[in-house]
């Protein structure tokens, strides 16, 4: 069995007995008092251990080992201002842990099996097996299985923390013993970060240099990479700086019950708060008090203190911008009678993350104009998702989701001639120049998108797409469609006569300033399909129904007293 597909059989079927989760909230994290969709408080489930009794480690003479650098807290430029610390997502999936400045260690004993060399795995800030991290151990039997070591023992769990100064105690509260991060994180041995070449060496044994497996590798997505392990002593060990990154990045192509209970419960509190925004958005508000609102609903309700990326608060023109929000593009329009509004946001929950966009008009009523390009991209997400199961191919996803959006543009008046030529000449592009989604997880925009041997395309609007692959039980993945007139791309397709023939200028000419429409959902691949883990008003009925402040879901009596202009009393949301 080739090491990748051993991966993918083990995340499915290599579940470990692990914390239960019952509805939204782990049961690892306080209990927050919050309603849910249909007004019924959450249900906290029972306690229960990760594992009945700790599982069996044992670390031998000639154990493989994996090491990942840690994160450190950064201060703003050059003050003492200390930004929000927000850990390294490889070593948050692999350990949890929450404090910079951590290293972690795993030792294996691949002997047993025809296995070739000897081999040291270090992991960098932190090993924790605190939910939804347990499966570590299930991930590294994995990366053995692809270097045909099978019938492993077992491999120990070692955790370093930075020794903290004295004033640290005076500053930024007690200094806690090793003792309380080993019962925390549930690993077998506990260390100071200046002892771990010593600790490794110890452990070893050997007369030759151990083997550590460092993170490094490319982020398709940033064009980043990875910034390995350093820790003095490091010359004292023979390092691997390309089997780890592209084993650990395949794990979390398919996540766990355990992942998915945490993306859900984000999606959940996330779903609510765009609800919540969606039913109290008036005109002359600025697009700032948006973002507050949403920021608001999901920390105070959901305990969600940090974001799953810079909020998208566009109204009007804005709504073009497809990155709209950050430091030059604040979120600081007024809103104004007869604008769509677009509002891409999402919490993050334990690491995990969501990515939920709603359009909808800020006045409440959709026009004509707002309505044809609405339902053209509510078409385009409706039919992608019916169309999502184990085995289709992503980018025939997003050219579904492109001939769509052109065929209503088409019997609109606005585009003019075949589709299917228009489809050859990439029009699809001009409309929606970014890909239809990306994987989600700890990241927003989740790795592994182009694994080994997969190329980007070249084309215009494909080559947009954070991946090529087809679709596999256990993904998350976003589907976010979207109709744009953006000023920018107009100016050069009408100087391009195999684009500007299929325009009909007047009619386009009739959607400047408009801005555009995204639909966004975060959908999980089953076995047979797939489950859409967003809970939003996506029909016009429903969004103009719960902004004249029906209740979420909507009932036939809410229907009924929001369309006949009674406002829901309840408070339900």
């Amino acid at each position: 069995m080739e090491f990748a597909s051993a991966i993918k059989v083990a995340c499915v079927n290599g579940e470990p007995a692990g914390r239960h989760y019952d509805g939204f909230r782990p049961v690892a994290f306080p209990s927050v008092s919050s309603a849910g969709p249909d007004g019924a408080q959450r249900r906290q489930p029972a306690k229960a251990p990760l594992f009945s009794s700790p599982p069996p480690l044992r670390l031998f003479s000639s154990a493989p080992r994996l090491r990942l650098s840690p994160s450190e807290e950064k201060t703003r430029y050059d003050t003492d201002h200390i930004e929000l610390f927000r850990q390294e997502s490889y070593f948050a999936y692999l350990f949890g842990v929450v404090e910079p400045g951590f290293y972690g260690a795993i030792g294996y004993d691949p002997w047993g099996a025809d296995c070739n060399g000897q081999a040291f795995g270090l992991l960098p800030q932190g090993l924790a097996f605190e939910p939804p991290y347990g499966h570590l151990h299930d991930k590294i039997h994995r990366f053995l299985l692809s270097k045909d070591c099978r019938d492993i023992a077992s491999g120990k769990s070692i955790l370093f923390a930075p020794r903290l100064p004295d004033d640290y105690a005076v500053w930024l509260g007690e200094i806690k013993p090793l003792n309380y991060f080993k019962e925390k994180y549930m690993v077998e041995m506990m260390y100071y970060t200046d002892e771990i070449a010593e600790v490794l060496q110890d452990v070893y044994q050997e007369s030759h240099k151990p083997l550590l497996f460092l993170l490094h590798g490319l982020n398709t997505d940033s064009n980043n990479f990875s910034k390995p392990a350093e820790f003095q002593g490091i010359d004292k060990f023979e390092t691997d700086l390309t089997t780890l990154h592209p084993i650990l990045t395949e794990c979390r192509v398919i996540k766990s019950d355990l992942e998915l209970a945490l993306i859900q419960f984000a999606n959940g509190i996330s779903s609510e708060a765009h609800v919540e925004v969606m039913r109290k958005v008036r005109v002359g508000m600025k697009e700032y008090q948006l973002e507050s609102m949403f920021l608001h609903h999901t920390y105070m309700y959901g305990g969600c203190r940090h974001c799953s990326y810079t909020c998208i608060c566009a109204t009007g023109g804005n709504s073009s911008v497809l990155h709209y929000g950050h430091a030059a593009a604040p979120n600081d329009r007024t809103l104004e009678d007869g604008d769509m509004a677009l509002l891409d946001m999402g919490a993050e929950y334990n690491f995990y993350g969501s990515d939920i966009t709603c359009s909808f008009p800020v006045n409440g009523k959709f026009t004509f104009d707002q309505s044809l390009i609405y339902n053209a991209v509510l078409d385009a997400h409706n039919a992608v998702i019916a169309s999502m199961k184990p085995g289709a191919c992503w980018v025939d996803m997003h050219k579904l989701a492109e001939k769509i959006i052109l065929e209503s543009l088409t019997r609109a008046g606005i585009l003019v001639g075949n589709v299917d030529d228009m489809m050859s000449e990439r029009v699809g592009a001009l409309f929606m120049p970014h890909g239809l989604g990306h994987f989600l997880g700890i990241d927003t925009h989740d790795p592994g998108g182009y694994s080994k041997g997969l190329e980007r395309p070249k084309e215009p609007g494909l080559k947009s797409l954070r991946t090529i692959r087809e679709l596999q039980e256990g993904m998350v993945i976003t589907v976010e469609p979207g109709c744009y007139f953006i000023d920018a791309l107009w100016v050069s397709a009408m100087e391009k006569s195999n684009i500007a023939r299929f325009l009909n200028h007047e009619a386009i000419r009739r959607f400047k300033g408009f801005g555009g429409v995204r639909i966004e959902s975060d959908l999980y691949i089953t076995a047979n399909g797939c489950k859409n883990m967003t809970n939003v008003p996506r029909e016009i009925h429903e969004i103009e129904a719960v902004m004249a402040g029906a209740p979420w879901p909507l009932d036939k009596v809410s229907i009924y007293s929001a369309v006949n202009g009674e406002e829901n009393k309840s408070g339900n949301i």
